[in-house]
C-alpha cells in the first residue's frame, strides 16, 4: 500500500507543479486554491508512504515522479521543446526510479 501512497503523492506532486503556472504567480484564484491543495495531498500521502518505505528512497521516487511528470506535461500543454536529450533524461529518471524500487525491501 505504501507504493500506492506514494505514487498517488507523485501524481499531486505533478499537479501542484503544473498548477503553478497556470496559477500565474498565485494572481488567478481557481487555479491558486487547486494548487495549495494538491500540494496538501502530495505531502500527506508522501508522509504516509514514508510510515514504511525508507525516506531516501520514497523521496527520490516521488521527485523523480514529479520531474517525468511536469515534463511530460510540459512538453504536451504548454509546447516545450522535444528534444533526444530531453527524451534521454527522462529515461535515466525512470531508471533511477526503477532501480530505487526494485532495490527497496
Amino acid at each position: 500500500m505504501e507504493w500506492i501512497h506514494l505514487l498517488i503523492a507523485g501524481i499531486f506532486e505533478i499537479s501542484w507543479a503544473i498548477g503553478l503556472k497556470f496559477s500565474h504567480g498565485f494572481s488567478q484564484i481557481i487555479p491558486s486554491i487547486i494548487t495549495v491543495v494538491c500540494m496538501i495531498l502530495s505531502f500527506y500521502f508522501l508522509a504516509l508512504a514514508l510510515k514504511h518505505l525508507p525516506l531516501g528512497t520514497a523521496y527520490a521516487i516521488w521527485t523523480g515522479i514529479g520531474t517525468m511528470g511536469t515534463v511530460i506535461l510540459g512538453i504536451i500543454l504548454f509546447k516545450e521543446p522535444v528534444t533526444a536529450m530531453r527524451l534521454a533524461c527522462i529515461g535515466l529518471i525512470l531508471c533511477g526510479i526503477t532501480g530505487l524500487k526494485l532495490l527497496s525491501a
